[in-house]
């Protein structure tokens, strides 16, 4: 009966992971292609699984051609304008904004994976992502930004902590991560490119 326990435990962990990925990629995968397929069955009489999803991406990589060209200045200039003057909308828009940015823009913010000294008496460390060096107009001289993700979850926690406390990891932004978000379970693949520490 021990074994049969066993194996079931087995079979449970080799069977759960693979069946969560499936069923996260089916559901943004449903939930993307519905937004466009309703339109295009009731006007065009389309319905292709996957067309929705494709209009999106052709749709995004257009506009992101557009947006790099000089024609779209004028109307970036013009929607900052109207944002800068809304405060509500410029407070949602930023913060969306700058945390995509933080993420997959130019200036990605999350490449920098740190260890931080949080209890000098006991050793204790807590691993983040350094986001901010320069806080001095804060009136925070000789301290830095670090973001803490929290364990199984997609939230977190800023700290403001000395920079002397600060230890740079040489791991990889992505398996920073996912070391942190699996509560420090996941095995860490060296192998990844490493960024820049500084």
């Amino acid at each position: 009966m021990k074994r049969l326990g066993a194996y079931f435990i087995q079979g449970l962990l080799l069977i759960a992971p693979l069946a969560a990925t499936v069923y996260i990629v089916y559901f943004l995968f449903q939930f993307s292609d519905g937004l466009l397929s309703a339109y295009l069955e009731k006007y065009f009489q389309l319905k292709v699984p996957g067309l929705g999803i494709l209009i999106i991406i052709l749709l995004l990589v257009f506009l992101g051609i557009i947006g790099e060209t000089i024609f779209a200045k004028p109307i970036k200039f013009l929607i900052k304008g109207i944002l800068e003057r809304t405060p509500i909308l410029r407070l949602i828009y930023t913060s969306v904004k700058d945390l995509f940015s933080a993420f997959v823009g130019k200036e990605k913010k999350f490449h920098r994976p740190v260890a931080v000294l949080v209890d000098e008496k006991n050793d204790l460390w807590r691993m983040g992502f350094l986001t901010n060096e320069k806080l001095e107009e804060m009136g925070l001289e000789g301290k830095v930004a670090v973001y803490f993700p929290f364990s199984y979850n997609i939230s977190g926690i800023l700290y403001f902590v000395p920079a002397n406390r600060i230890k740079p990891l040489h791991i990889s932004p992505a398996e920073a991560m996912k070391f942190i978000l699996s509560g420090g379970v996941s095995e860490m693949d060296f192998s990844a490119e490493k960024p820049p520490l500084h």
